[in-house]
């Protein structure tokens, strides 16, 4: 199977490649530069010493966007800087791309992959629960062809496999990483997806998407290929000063481990950290948020927002996981600052064992809370 996708898609980049030599190109270079500043403040419910202190308020990140454009050929690069604890330097995407026309466009390199709700499944600095499985915001290496239509829009992508930082012939992933890949001793390969989406309306604008991915589990212990899918349904709308973001997932991973290892869970990493997960679960979210334009000084917008996740773990014996994020976006010119209370059940990140709550878990877990601001200045 994984044989006939890649020849597939192989076939595909081969066809663009040739229709493209015919089309018109720009002849004049343009190049733009950008980035972001963060700092981050929090006061975590799970930490005694840190609320003695009154949270902490620190560095989160500094970055660098580049895109640039010559002969119809552009790139689109981001590179981020987190504090060491936090995976340091990465790369988040980087593409070379090619615009056929004003709907279909070429990207091959470190590009979003194309599954669900895009670009974020959600309005806080958190994200929503799909991202710390990899269902949000993910990144990998390989190849997506776009069709952007006013109606009709569809995404097909070959993945070769996640972003490579050790190039060792049996090396397991770096976790420094910005989207969370399947790591320990298994490697993603050969990924296919394709994304389908029907967009309509006026006053009430709607879109409702299916999506699918399915690909390999390279493990390097017992240099077998076992394999991962993934399925979602999502509706998306926006009503005035309304957006609500609706999505329904099935996932399984079924890895091909040595003996003895359990196949009811998978290790994944990104921030320099991995941690355990289930390896089949079903995926739920239910996001809303509300804008409320304002003149104050430079304050231009608020956007109050609800984002809730549920994780529902097919292994009968694993506690269920849960998060949902509480907040506020304030936006005033180019400085963007999230005000969020993030709560998490059985959640890696919000409290509890950061080793296996998104796998086992805790049956004596109790909600656990972090009050967040972020302050981004964005340029």
């Amino acid at each position: 199977m994984n044989d006939y996708l890649q020849n597939t898609w192989i076939s595909l980049i081969l066809c663009i490649s040739f229709i493209s030599s015919s089309l018109q190109a720009q002849e004049s270079p343009e190049v733009d530069i950008g980035g972001a500043l963060r700092f981050n403040y929090n006061l975590s419910s799970w930490k005694p010493e840190q609320k003695k202190r009154g949270g902490d308020f620190g560095y989160d990140m500094f970055r660098i966007n580049a895109i640039a454009a010559y002969k119809g050929i552009y790139v689109n690069a981001e590179y981020r800087h987190y504090s060491e604890a936090f995976g340091g330097g990465m790369l988040k995407q980087g593409w070379f791309g090619y615009r056929f026309n004003d709907e279909d466009e070429l990207q091959v390199g470190l590009s979003q992959v194309p599954f669900a709700i895009q670009q974020y499944n959600s309005h806080n600095w958190f994200f929503n629960l799909g991202y710390y499985m990899g269902l949000e915001d993910d990144h990998d290496m390989g190849v997506k062809f776009m069709h952007i239509g006013e109606n009709l829009e569809y995404h097909l992508a070959y993945y070769k496999n996640a972003e490579e930082l050790r190039f060792g012939d049996a090396s397991a992933i770096s976790p420094s990483r910005y989207s969370y890949d399947v790591a320990g001793n298994n490697k993603e390969v050969h990924q296919a997806n394709a994304k389908l989406m029907y967009k309509w309306g006026d006053t009430l604008q709607s879109q409702l998407g299916v999506s699918g991915q399915y690909g390999g589990l390279y493990n390097l212990n017992t240099k077998k290929t076992g394999d991962h899918y993934a399925l979602a349904l999502h509706y998306e709308a926006d009503y005035k000063l309304w957006n609500l973001k609706s999505e329904a997932m099935i996932v399984a991973h079924n890895p091909e481990n040595e003996p003895g290892v359990s196949r009811e869970v998978i290790t994944m990493a990104a921030y320099g950290a991995p941690y355990e997960v289930a390896s089949d679960f079903n995926l739920y979210s239910l996001a809303v948020a509300r804008d409320v334009p304002v003149n104050w000084g430079p304050v231009s917008n608020l956007q109050f927002y609800n984002d809730f996740g549920y994780m529902q773990k097919k292994e009968t014996s694993f506690e269920d996981s849960y998060m949902n994020v509480t907040g506020v976006l304030v936006t005033a010119g180019n400085l963007y600052v999230y005000i969020d209370y993030a709560a998490g059940y059985n959640h890696s990140w919000l409290g509890g064992n950061f080793v296996d709550d998104f796998a086992a878990g805790n049956p004596d877990a109790k909600w656990e809370a972090r009050f967040n601001i972020n302050f981004g200045y964005y340029f």
